[in-house]
């Protein structure tokens, strides 16, 4: 892939930082600089980037996980499954496996964990991937459950890759900040600072590598990246493309990141489709890109090419300036109070160069006639903006997101963002809603063609978002490690995965 590299940039690193790099040639310790500090460090909320990065695979583990290059499940907690009729799969557990406050791992333990992720009692955004699906999990034995969907679900073996295993200690009615599971690490300190993971003795799939991870956050994608160069962090997971100009540790991949602007189409003037429509004709998405490099893809739908569901036909939203103000004009003139104004909430730290992108889009917006302005947060008042319940005083309004979607199939995408009770979803469209529900259902050629029928509904009809771009990552690495980024660094870090080359 091509990296481009922007001349006159210069980085000003503080002599303090290179005095860590001898330490750490000594140690199996690793520091892992993220762009920023996680809002908690819940398992049932690891499908979010800040979150799952520390956690998955390496505190929690999960039933199953994706094989990232077939998108297939495959043995985790979990060594075989079967599919007894249309509602019921039955799954074998590992056996001989503890959690690390010493509980054996069971059927039970299971039950617990699943129970506990689709309870209600407090917001689990990973349950959202299951769409409206109600599980019933019933232990065989000490080593076999059942899972019974009170409708069919064909990939649940996938789908419960996202379903985090915890003690059954863990508190069943509210987050928690020290998360315990089955996996080769353990939290040891969670601060405003950093996050400390401590490898365990006697992790059942072996001994890894990394002894102690040290995560701290740095918004500045120039200072992870400089962190990294001195020595003062072994890794960071995602710089900016201007700051990846050194080709022996800097690496670009095709992640599964999907960028887009999601628009609350229940108030007004977002209830109207032409200024729904108005919002994505009025961007220059060649400039844009321009802030993401040579190798990122316009994106048409909220899965990147290779996931099953996604609709080749669909042409990304073209630029289109006067066709935008014809919109506004016409919808002005039906009444649509289209002077007031809306605001574009995005997040810190949320991807490389995302701040300047929104500042970009805001002020073509503006000359296209819309009143739009930009707020940022950090992510704890975000999630407020992106998830349910929104707030009430909320006003008409337009959210940064970036969505991560390398398990295979499109059901972890479309009931989160477009079934009427989708976690993220500002939409009430029962019609829509069938569609889901039927596709949901359906298997084999049946599901990819009701998956792209219903991204070309969202497209054309509907219209209650902007997709941005299909991302591509920058990574940076530490020469002390053996390790390159995939399709599944934004969602996990597995430090089991990382080698030293000494």
């Amino acid at each position: 892939m091509t990296r481009r590299t922007l001349a006159g940039i210069a980085v000003a690193v503080p002599i303090a930082w290179a005095a860590g790099a001898a330490a750490q040639e000594a140690s199996r310790d690793v520091t892992i600089v993220l762009p920023e500090q996680p809002g908690n460090l819940e398992p049932c909320g690891s499908i979010m980037t800040n979150v799952g990065q520390v956690i998955s695979q390496n505190i929690t583990e999960s039933l199953t996980v994706i094989d990232p290059a077939s998108g297939e499940p495959q043995p985790k907690l979990a060594t075989s499954w079967e599919r007894i009729d249309d509602l019921t799969w039955r799954f074998s557990l590992r056996e001989n496996v503890s959690f690390q406050d010493g509980t054996p791992f069971d059927a039970q333990a299971v039950k617990f964990s699943i129970e506990r992720m689709t309870g209600g009692t407090f917001t689990c955004n990973n349950i959202a991937k299951f769409g409206n699906a109600e599980l019933t999990v019933t232990p065989v034995d000490s080593h076999t459950v059942e899972i019974k969907t009170d409708t069919p679900q064909p990939i649940l073996p996938t789908l419960l890759s996202v379903a985090m295993v915890v003690s059954p200690a863990t508190p069943a009615d509210q987050a928690v900040n020290d998360p315990v599971g089955t996996g080769p690490y353990r939290l040891a300190t969670f601060t405003p600072q950093t996050a400390v993971l401590e490898r365990v003795e006697g992790y059942w799939n072996g001994t890894p590598e990394v002894a102690k991870a040290t995560y701290v956050w740095r918004r500045e994608s120039s200072i992870r990246a400089a962190m990294v160069e001195t020595g003062e962090a072994d890794l960071t997971p995602s710089i900016a493309i201007q700051d990846a100009t050194n080709p022996d540790t800097d690496f670009a991949y095709l992640n599964s990141e999907t960028t887009a602007i999601r628009f609350d189409t229940t108030l007004a003037p977002l209830d109207d489709v032409r200024v729904r429509k108005a919002l994505n004709l009025a961007i220059d998405w060649e400039g844009l890109g321009g802030l993401f490099g040579d190798d990122v893809l316009r994106a048409s739908q909220m899965v990147v090419p290779g996931i099953n569901g996604h609709n080749p036909d669909l042409a990304p939203w073209p630029y289109d300036p006067e066709q935008a103000a014809q919109l506004i004009e016409e919808a002005e003139g039906d009444g649509v109070p289209v002077d007031t104004e809306i605001t574009l909430y995005g997040r810190n730290g949320i991807y490389p160069n995302g701040n300047e992108a929104l500042e970009a889009m805001v002020a073509m917006w503006q000359e296209a006639g819309l009143n739009v302005s930009l707020t940022m947060l950090d992510v704890v008042d975000w999630t407020r903006y992106m998830q349910k319940p929104f707030p009430e005083e909320r006003g008409p309004n337009l959210v940064q997101i970036m969505h991560d979607n390398n398990k295979g199939d499109a059901a972890f995408t479309i009931p989160i963002f477009y079934r009427s009770d989708g976690l993220y979803s500002s939409l009430t469209d029962t019609a829509l809603d069938a569609e889901i529900d039927r596709a949901m259902a359906a298997t084999d050629a049946e599901r990819t063609k009701a998956f792209q029928t219903i991204f070309a509904e969202v497209h054309d009809r509907v219209v209650s978002d902007a997709p941005m771009f299909h991302m591509i990552g920058y990574t940076r690495v530490g020469p002390r490690l053996d390790w390159r980024p995939s399709i599944n660094t934004n969602s996990e870090i597995a430090l089991a995965d990382i080698r030293f080359k000494d």
